[in-house]
């Protein structure tokens, strides 16, 4: 058994020094002393058991929690409160400096927690631990001076979540949508340096990647850009060839020219164009590293929807053809190997042009079920469902999930891309359950001051971001990935009347309904009280709106080390309740529990209606199996997503170890009390010598994952 130590190295759990220290505070008294050392040693075991029994890693604070309560039970009143005492005298020597330790481990590499905080950072490379150190200084400046002390208490006890405090202390803002089209069209400056119009398909592709570097170096969440928005750049790739190949054919013909040649000259020349295009985007957003330490966070939306002209429609499905056939084959790994890539995360539109088999598209439908089926993207957006929901529009949501509510600018005409989301504070929902102990009074009583907690934090993010000067990110606010503002000038005015959002996080809707009614939400009988839930926050948000002119929304939170952090801060404040904090996981926004048994059709059905109730983002997915022989059942799935819910994804498994050449699904093994990855072929456990990829939350994560995040991955059934 493996215990974390404070510093977050993982070290091998020692009953001695619970007996070591137990027999320190029992002697240190001039009177008779308390305990036997039959009795310590006791308690040490019934210490280990209880700690084993938690299915996973323990804090030292948590045992030393354990010693505490053992001691009040043992009757040794006196011996605990020197114990205890001990302990304050320690945590306040330790408070003299919160950084330094936490820094070291970091730079060596030795830090369990920080090991796993993201799925798609190495901890081991130079710019993440340098990204990591700031963020550790940022989060006790934040926690110390930024914060309001009772907004960083609730964090800390997980009754809420104050996300990214790793980043607070800079005025930075969460995720947006680049208004790439205006970049592209208008010119922009990266650097320091002009960038124009450009003149070719190939020259857009690698100033888009140029922007999406700089767009994830000066923002902390997830950016998405449009395939669309490059389309036009096609045409102008064709006219440039034609020109050249009449020319060549001119000098080799004696200035005769055979029209269909030249057209067919052309047309292979620019399928080939696009493809080194898309090449360039797909292999830059892998290989760049941010100054966040990871490549960039960014979504690519395709959706035929947007071409403004039937040859840039056509033009456009070129466009997507290639992105999916270079994402089916993958990217090679160190040893030369084809493995499938965290980013970009790609989203493919289903809508009328392309959801039928008689469809002008259809074809590209069946290449994206192909895709998804060995790569695990595109994900799905249903163009029907979200035009019901989102007031007529299809737009791509930013990063993995954080969607935008529809806004007018001045002239009536709705804009999506360039704007931006400020920030989310989650509410974790079991912790209301919880503390209210099961009667409903208590529940909406603690349910209201909670979301009155939530909405002053949230606003301490919105005061974080005023003032802010457009010279803080030029290509963000200057030079139009967001806006065009003057030098010196303040954001303020993008951060009210709904142009930008900040998002009302939540998890645990399914262990809260079962904790208040002893039953799933996906029972007819508790489903009413879990859909009340969801239009309470929509009530608090339409309420803060409109006291604040800030476009608040409900976001499903795509919990990735928070699902573990809330786990362990549950059981300390309450206990092992069965089916509710007897994981070291907590479920994810309104999703079904991934233990539940439930048709994929139906868990879609089910979910789509919470989906319409988040309307700051969310995403539903399936669990399946390798259906890269079941493509009909795939297209099954996608023209079920078109017809019942506006976003979904199915998750399959993508794995390869380096050392016997196994191709499947690397599996999850329990190892004293610790969860690891094993090769099923060659027993490999060393994961700098495999590749897993596995839907952490919306994304695809590639670096692996905490014990919590990984008992969940370990724990999902298939749904078909």
């Amino acid at each position: 058994m493996k215990i974390i130590k404070r510093s977050g190295v993982e070290v091998a759990f020692d009953s001695e020094k619970i007996v070591a220290a137990a027999a320190k505070a029992n002697a240190a008294t001039t009177g008779a002393r308390e305990l036997t050392p039959g009795q310590i040693r006791g308690l040490a075991d019934r210490v280990e058991a209880a700690a084993s029994a938690m299915g996973r890693t323990l804090s030292v604070e948590e045992i030393q929690e354990l010693v505490e309560t053992e001691l009040m039970k043992e009757g040794a009143y006196e011996t605990a409160k020197r114990y205890i005492r001990y302990r304050y005298t320690r945590s306040l020597a330790r408070a003299a400096n919160t950084t330094d330790e936490q820094i070291l481990t970091l730079i060596e590499s030795n830090n369990e927690e920080v090991k796993q905080e993201n799925s798609n950072k190495d901890p081991k490379v130079n710019a993440v631990q340098r990204d990591y150190m700031a963020g550790e200084v940022s989060k006790d400046i934040t926690r110390r001076i930024l914060l309001p002390q009772e907004i960083v208490e609730a964090h800390q006890q997980g009754i809420i979540h104050f996300h990214d405090m790793d980043y607070f202390a800079q005025h930075m803002h969460n995720c947006d949508l680049v208004n790439l089209e205006d970049m592209l069209q208008n010119g922009t400056v990266i650097s320091g340096t002009m960038i124009e119009k450009p003149h070719s398909f190939s020259t857009a592709c690698n100033i888009a990647t140029q922007i999406i570097a700089q767009v994830a170096s000066n923002q902390y969440g997830g950016q998405s850009i449009s395939l669309a928005h490059l389309a036009p750049f096609v045409d102008v790739s064709r006219k440039k060839i034609r020109r050249d190949v009449m020319e060549e054919c001119r000098l080799l013909n004696d200035g005769a020219v055979n029209e269909d040649a030249v057209s067919r000259i052309v047309e292979k020349r620019l399928r080939e164009e696009i493809r080194k295009g898309v090449q360039t985007i797909q292999y830059q957003v892998v290989t760049l590293m941010t100054t966040n330490g990871q490549a960039p966070f960014i979504t690519v939306f395709m959706y035929l929807g947007e071409a403004k002209s039937e040859q840039e429609k056509q033009d456009l499905a070129v466009i997507i053809e290639e992105t999916l056939l270079q994402r089916y084959e993958g990217v090679k790994n160190e040893t030369g190997v084809y493995v499938t890539p965290a980013f970009p995360k790609l989203i493919y539109v289903l809508e009328e042009d392309n959801i039928h088999e008689d469809s002008p598209y259809w074809y590209l439908t069946e290449l994206a079920a192909k895709c998804t089926a060995k790569r695990l993207v595109p994900d799905y957006i249903s163009e029907k469902k979200m035009k019901e929901l989102k007031e007529g529009n299809c737009f791509p949501v930013m990063g993995c999930r954080s969607n935008l509510s529809p806004w007018k600018d001045e002239n009536g005409n709705y804009k999506f891309y360039g704007r931006f989301n400020q920030g989310v504070v989650t509410i974790n929902l079991v912790d209301v359950a919880l503390s209210s102990g099961g009667d409903m009074d208590a529940f909406w009583r603690i349910f209201d001051e909670r979301l009155a907690l939530c909405y002053r934090a949230l606003m301490c993010r919105h005061e974080r971001l005023k003032g802010t000067l457009s010279d803080a990110a030029p290509i963000l606010w200057q030079y139009g990935a967001i806006a065009r503002l003057k030098k010196g000038e303040p954001i303020d005015k993008l951060l009210y009347g709904g142009y930008s959002t900040i998002s009302l996080g939540y998890a645990g809707l399914c262990e809260c309904v079962r904790y208040m009614t002893g039953k799933s939400h996906t029972d007819p009988s508790a489903t009413p009280f879990a859909l009340r839930v969801m239009e309470h926050m929509n009530e608090a948000c339409t309420r803060w709106k409109q006291e604040t002119s800030i476009g608040f929304g409900i976001y499903g939170t795509p919990l990735e080390s928070t699902t573990y952090r809330f786990a362990k801060c549950l059981q300390k404040r309450f206990g092992m309740i069965p089916g509710v904090t007897d994981k070291a996981y907590i479920t994810n926004s309104y999703h079904v529990h991934v233990t539940e048994h439930i048709d994929a059709f139906d868990k879609l059905a089910f979910e789509a209606q919470f989906q319409a109730l988040s309307t700051g983002g969310a995403i539903s997915y399936v669990e399946v199996p390798n259906m890269q022989n079941n493509l009909p059942a795939v297209l099954s799935i996608i023209r079920f997503i078109y017809d019942n819910i506006m976003y979904a994804e199915l998750n399959t498994k993508s794995d390869y170890c380096q050392v016997c050449g196994f191709d499947g699904e690397i599996q999850i093994v329990e190892d004293d009390g610790k969860l690891v990855w094993e090769c099923p072929h060659c027993h490999n456990r060393d994961q700098d010598k495999m590749n897993v990829a596995r839907r952490t939350c919306g994304y695809i994560g590639t670096q692996f994952w905490n014990q919590g995040r990984t008992q969940e991955i370990k724990e999902r059934v298939l749904h078909l």
